[in-house]
């Protein structure tokens, strides 16, 4: 009875147009009535999403949301565009690659998915459709490259995945998902690669070696950021939360010092978007929480354990059988609650098995990953699509040999574990 209370009332509220968070802290809140009295369930939920919120890891999120968004505005994605069309502007489909690797390097500074298509597909998306592109091709680029930034650390949603699993080190998972998002990123690149040749698109003009290192030089202070940042965490100067703070102070410096892009007038608008960015993301971990622990006190990871087990207790089929799931649940849901709420259920049964915790907090963000970019729930489909003014239905054809690639990245990261633990082991953890 709970399990069903729990999966209708959710689906319910999700359907007639209840806010996520919401709708995940009132389906808690019926499921625990159930065997419960109505205001112990009340109470019982208020507690978990104060207990859960109660972690230390969980403030680097606030820093990194803080620190992308001084990027954001600060001129870091134009001069990373200039540097990324000096690499590969020269090749056939110069620009796709360009949007991609912009893409890549803005995520993985700014960790934020949202603001690498927001701000590298403000610039690109014009420039492309300038140059000839096909306006959906632009867009759907520029939606799927920008979830690269999501697995390449500094990475909000590994921190979340860390605090679901309980176990996982940060530091092993931002060096984790290195390879696997330049993986991703690679794949795209050779579908973007293979649909501007198919199609005639035009080849940039090969950049001499001076006008290649000046772009270099502009792009430096940005990408130094990520040396500060990672370098400082592995060589244990400081943990993943200090990090957060020290990438804000960079980018405060850079942006307003150094570059002179933002206003110090501007700064109140920045600190009031960061601080909304941050309310979200804390009320979804909040609540997730909450249900995360009705689920454990109803049993449900354990009976999920035993159902998917019953089926096939081979590695290969399991992960197979997790990441079908994970595909549809991020289709419906988005990526923060989704990591909380099946971190829990998945992770004894992938452990049991002999799989890594850390190898499966990249498949699992991954995986979802592609789910951000699909309707009808895909914050970033939605974003890219209002930057590129275009509709979604216009933007899912370019799309699906970009989500095939990407599938075929989840598929050799899930089943090829060096990919993900090689870093990690190579620097201790």
């Amino acid at each position: 009875m709970e399990v069903l209370v729990l999966i209708v009332s959710f689906i319910f509220l999700l359907v007639i147009g209840v806010p996520i968070a919401y709708s995940i802290g009132l389906s808690a809140m019926f499921t625990l009535m159930v065997s419960i009295p109505q205001v112990a369930a009340l109470t019982t939920v208020a507690q978990r999403m104060a207990t859960g919120l109660d972690s230390f890891s969980l403030i680097a999120i606030p820093f990194f949301i803080l620190a992308g968004e001084l990027m954001n505005r600060g001129g870091i994605a134009r001069r990373l565009i200039d540097f990324a069309k000096a690499l590969v502007g020269m090749l056939p489909g110069g620009l796709a690659y360009v949007n991609i690797m912009a893409c890549m390097l803005f995520g993985a500074i700014s960790g934020s998915a949202i603001a690498a298509t927001s701000a590298i597909g403000g610039i690109m998306n014009k420039r492309m459709e300038k140059e000839g592109y096909d306006k959906a091709f632009s867009a759907a680029v520029n939606i799927t490259s920008s979830t690269t930034g999501l697995i390449i650390p500094p990475s909000n949603i590994l921190i979340v995945f860390s605090l679901a699993s309980g176990s996982a080190s940060i530091a092993a998972l931002f060096l984790a998902g290195y390879l696997p998002g330049i993986l991703v990123g690679f794949f795209l690149m050779v579908a973007a690669g293979f649909y501007a040749y198919r199609n005639k698109y035009p080849v940039g003009e090969r950049m001499k070696i001076s006008t290649t290192f000046r772009y270099f030089v502009y792009a430096l202070p940005s990408l130094f950021l990520l040396i500060v940042v990672i370098g400082g965490i592995i060589a244990g100067i400081f943990t993943a939360t200090e990090a957060s703070a020290i990438a804000v102070l960079y980018a405060f410096i850079l942006s307003v010092v150094i570059y002179r892009e933002i206003k110090l007038k501007e700064l109140t608008e920045i600190l009031l978007n960061a601080a909304k960015t941050t309310s979200i993301v804390l009320l979804l971990i909040g609540t997730s929480m909450a249900m995360s622990w009705a689920m454990s006190i109803e049993n449900i990871p354990r009976d999920v354990s035993l159902l998917i087990l019953s089926v096939s207790d081979n590695k290969i089929i399991v992960l197979l059988i997790i990441n079908l799931i994970l595909l549809a649940v991020g289709v419906f849901m988005d990526i923060t609650p989704a990591v909380l709420i099946f971190t829990p259920i998945f992770l004894p049964v992938v452990t049991r098995l002999g799989v890594d915790p850390v190898h499966f907090g990249i498949i699992m963000v991954l995986n979802l990953c592609i789910g951000l970019c699909t309707p009808p729930v895909g914050s970033v489909l939605f974003v890219g699509c209002s930057v590129a003014k275009i509709g979604i239905s216009e933007v899912i054809r370019p799309l699906l040999p970009l989500f095939a690639v990407m599938i075929l990245a989840l598929l050799m990261v899930t089943f090829i574990p060096p990919i993900t633990l090689w870093l990690p082991k190579i620097f201790g953890f």
